[in-house]
């Protein structure tokens, strides 16, 4: 969290936010069934809620990610003026209450988005800000709730929180004149003073933490199944291990909500680097996005063989990974957007190497000149609905080449280390995860054709980056696996992956035989539809679309309202399936609840009779 803060706020009126793309409901959030087996996150920074909501049912579910990270929903100020320009993006970052009502939706938008993320399997972590509140150095107090502050004298009302339940100068925990961090190795002056001139909560005090406790249980009990604990190097340990003890379970599963801690680099002190957090829950990889940088602009992806050896932040079983953060994209420390193909590269990396849960970033597009500027937004600054057709909104999360790399990590999770990593130049690399998957990435102007050990049995693969399997086929690239081995070529400025679920005929319309024999499945479903409307089935497998919305199987009208196909189905297979509609436009709505779920037989024809739900 590195953020500017407001010089003068000046009032502005509240406005609707426009038609939701999901519905809203006041109603605790009901979790599905089950959430996708992953430990990939999108972090869809700064999306409205609607937004949000859509993105998870359209894209994050069906391509197998498991959550998403979003934005503080805290009500904060609101800057008609500020160095930034009107209403910058560091506004969520100065809560004035615990109000889920901000520039990012309502409470029952908020509350409709956890129901549809969970509905499409993603789980919701919120951006979680408990150092501060806004800024005592403001002079006025617009907010986009309503509520009043007093900047000044240390009161929010709304909370409640007043004089004392705040660090001031020299009260016997900040020992600094002017109550503002400014040695930062210092670890009472950075965990007890003022970050930036923002109200800094005496977290030392049961009220303050059962109140900050009382926020995020009410997230809880939204749904939400996580946090990423904004500022968390400056509250003190023992803190916020008391804060998380208040903590509820989650209600989608029924465990203690998971923790991604903001700590950044640099600090020489120890107990205020990133692995002295870890007793409190995984941290964001600052430098491992810092590192990856380094080999990428440097061409030295052969250096990434060793990247357990590096001196990362924390072990890969608690390092939230990433390739850059709202902070880090602006700072231009890390690989950003704009970067060109380094960027999707470094993504795909980040999903195919075995350290870290990965998360994926899309923002905002920004200028260097402005970089507080507010994301796309209407004149009091409510945040629009992200449009990926503008150009406006980075959407590196629904590519192409990134969901399938998603499924790829999906599918090689099992075999948690990498074999036989071989370079064939210092920026043409190759690796295998077991025998489940290899994946090979060039970031050379020129192809690469090389020979590899990819650890898969003989036959012909689909890359997922360009489509992967079919089920006639493959949507993109293919190459043949002999002997355990592939002569694979790389594009310039590109990667290729493949697993053990991406074998397919290579895109000649005829499959690869499965060995174990096939299955004639009907699938039956009592659907309603309007006119216009038609009824599909996708699932975890190539023949019936492989999540993929385009590619998933028409059912016939022929029996209204049971829709019906036969699809044939690899025998003795756990398969998972839903039904979607899609209307005139092309707008896809995905039935509610879990995924279905059955195993095929060794032969013959079965049926599935269901309901839309």
């Amino acid at each position: 969290m590195k953020k500017l803060i407001a010089r003068a706020l000046v009032p502005v009126a509240v406005a609707a936010a426009g038609l939701a793309a999901v519905t809203a409901t006041t109603a605790t959030a009901q979790a599905a069934p089950a959430l996708n087996n992953s430990d990939v996150t999108a972090n869809l920074w700064e999306w409205n809620w609607r937004s949000i909501g859509a993105a998870c049912r359209d894209h994050l579910g069906p391509a197998g990610y498991g959550a998403v990270q979003v934005a503080p929903p805290a009500e904060s100020v609101s800057l008609a003026t500020s160095d930034g320009g009107a209403h910058p993006w560091w506004e969520v970052y100065q809560p004035v209450s615990y109000k889920l009502t901000s520039r990012l939706g309502t409470r029952a938008e908020f509350a409709a988005m956890v129901t549809a993320c969970h509905d499409a399997g993603v789980r919701v972590y919120a951006d979680a800000v408990i150092n501060h509140m806004a800024g005592a150095n403001n002079t006025l107090t617009t907010t986009y709730g309503g509520s009043t502050y007093s900047p000044s004298g240390y009161g929010y009302p709304a909370v409640p929180y007043g004089y004392d339940d705040f660090h001031h100068a020299n009260d016997g925990y900040c020992a600094d004149d002017d109550a503002v961090i400014d040695d930062w190795n210092n670890t009472s002056e950075v965990q007890n003073c003022m970050l930036l001139s923002l109200s800094d909560l005496k977290t030392q005090s049961a009220t303050v933490r059962s109140r900050i406790a009382g926020y995020l249980n009410d997230l809880i009990s939204l749904g939400v199944d996580g946090f990423r604990v904004d500022a968390a190097k400056h509250v003190a340990r023992a803190d916020f291990t008391a804060i998380r003890g208040l903590l509820h379970p989650t209600t989608a599963e029924g465990r203690a909500p998971y923790i991604a801690q903001e700590i950044f680099t640099g600090s020489t002190n120890p107990e205020l680097q990133p692995a002295a957090f870890t007793s409190n829950g995984d941290v964001l990889g600052f430098s491992y996005a810092q590192a990856l940088r380094t080999q990428f602009v440097n061409g030295t992806l052969n250096n990434l063989a060793g990247i357990p050896s590096w001196s990362l932040d924390a072990s890969s079983d608690q390092t939230a990974a990433m390739i850059t953060n709202h902070d880090l994209e602006r700072d231009g420390t890390t690989l950003r957007y704009s970067d060109g193909a380094r960027y999707p590269l470094a993504n795909y990396f980040l999903l195919a190497y075995p350290y870290g849960q990965p998360f994926v970033y899309d923002g905002f597009t920004f200028s260097t000149s402005n970089t507080g500027a507010s994301p796309p937004a209407d004149a009091n600054g409510f945040v629009t609905d992200a449009n990926c057709g503008n150009g406006q909104w980075q959407c590196l999360h629904r590519s192409t080449g990134v969901k399938g790399m998603v499924g790829w990590h999906n599918a090689t999770a099992a075999a948690t280390t990498v074999s036989d990593f071989t370079a064939t130049a210092s920026n043409v690399i190759g690796f295998r995860r077991g025998a489940l998957g290899w994946f090979g990435l060039n970031a050379s102007g020129a192809a690469s054709t090389a020979t590899y050990r990819t650890g898969l049995p003989d036959g012909v693969y689909c890359d997922v980056i360009t489509g992967g399997a079919t089920g006639t086929g493959c949507a993109g690239s293919s190459v043949t696996v002999s002997g355990g081995s592939a002569t694979v070529t790389i594009p310039a400025n590109g990667a290729f992956a493949i697993h053990a679920g991406s074998r397919s005929g290579g895109g000649t319309g005829t499959p690869t035989p499965n060995p174990t024999g096939n299955v004639a499945v009907t699938f039956n479903a009592n659907v309603t539809t309007t006119w216009g409307t038609s009824v599909f089935v996708t699932g975890n497998v190539p023949a019936l679309g492989g999540w993929n919305p385009a590619a998933a199987v028409p059912l016939s009208s022929a029996g209204y309202p049971v829709w019906s196909a036969t699809v044939t189905l690899p025998a003795n297979t756990a398969i998972e399936y839903k039904y979607i509609k899609k209307d005139g436009a092309g707008t896809v709505t995905w039935e509610s609840g879990g995924n279905r779920a059955f195993t095929t037989g060794a032969g013959g024809t079965t049926a599935r009779n269901d309901a839309w739900k």
